[in-house]
């Protein structure tokens, strides 16, 4: 599908599913190889837009690990508010865990901060960020992104497990804004 329409938009194919999958089963490749000689992480997916990306992360690792989710919140309408709000909370003891945060998007960096300091304030051990896509342009913190599965420019973007306003989280490609609105 080469265009589809969500709420009052346009969005057109950017990144077709086999250039995605292809880019999770290496960074799977590269935390199964820095994980192989430690102690079983918890993976912490961030819903709901990681859902699709940890699914598939999942399934290329290849050491034992947990899974956890965290629910946080930080837009509205295709813009950033922000406010990141914890929707779901962390319902899992990290004390002393090495923990992955699995994200489907870092741009501004916010969800990021707020997170990483929960998982410091609860004893996580170490923690380390992977995320599907990075937007680099975006992104001033000084928290290190360790495995980014894809950079891409800073535009508004769906599918994937990514939305606007709640629809196109279910299109395995990645989609953009469309310049034309017509």
């Amino acid at each position: 599908m080469a265009r589809i329409k969500l709420h009052d938009k346009y969005f057109v194919t950017s990144i077709p599913n086999e250039e995605i999958e292809r880019a999770i089963c290496g960074v799977g490749r590269q935390i199964s190889e820095d994980y192989r000689d430690k102690d079983c992480p918890v993976f912490l997916s961030v819903l709901n837009g990681s859902f699709m990306f940890t699914a598939s992360l999942m399934k290329s690792i290849e050491i034992q690990a947990e899974l956890s989710f965290i629910k946080l919140s930080s837009y509205d309408g295709t813009e950033s508010t922000g406010c990141v709000r914890q929707l779901l909370g962390l319902n899992k003891n990290i004390k002393g865990r090495n923990v992955l945060i699995v994200e489907d998007i870092v741009d501004t960096g916010n969800t990021i901060v707020e997170l990483v300091k929960l998982l410091q304030e609860a004893g996580a051990a170490d923690i380390k960020v992977c995320t599907l896509l990075l937007k680099p342009d975006s992104y001033d913190k000084e928290i290190k992104i360790d495995y980014p599965a894809i950079k891409i420019p800073n535009d508004f973007i769906v599918g994937y497990g990514l939305d606007y306003d709640e629809l196109g989280r279910q299109y395995k490609d990645i989609y953009v804004l469309d310049s034309n609105q017509d």
